[in-house]
């Protein structure tokens, strides 16, 4: 039988071709589920408070951007205007920066 006398063969390699693309798509959606089953921490510091606070400013320049949004001279510049403005530690032992890094935190997750 030559190959133009079987009707099927067009059939075929369409049905074969869509499983291929059906265990493509299966394998994609796989792999890119599986990262959002994949439970790792990602607040993995040990600290908390002004400790943290003077982490993400000592620390890498890209961490502050991360966590709070902003770069570090915008908020050493936003510390430095609070203070001026007459901004300063609260009675409960909060100091501005940190005050300013829990506004920061709260207003970048939320448009995140």
């Amino acid at each position: 039988m030559s190959d133009s006398s079987c009707p099927y063969k067009d059939i075929a390699q369409v049905s074969a071709a869509a499983a291929n693309i059906v265990n493509y798509a299966s394998l994609i959606a796989a792999f890119y589920g599986s990262e959002s089953y994949t439970k790792q921490p990602y607040h993995t510091s040990a600290l908390s408070g002004i400790a943290w606070v003077n982490e993400l400013i000592h620390g890498h320049p890209k961490r502050i951007y991360t966590e709070l949004g902003v770069r570090l001279h915008v908020f050493i510049c936003l510390v430095i205007t609070l203070c001026q403005m007459g901004y300063a530690d609260s009675q409960k032992g909060v100091t501005v920066e940190e005050q300013l890094a829990i506004f920061l935190y709260i207003i970048h997750s939320v448009l995140s």
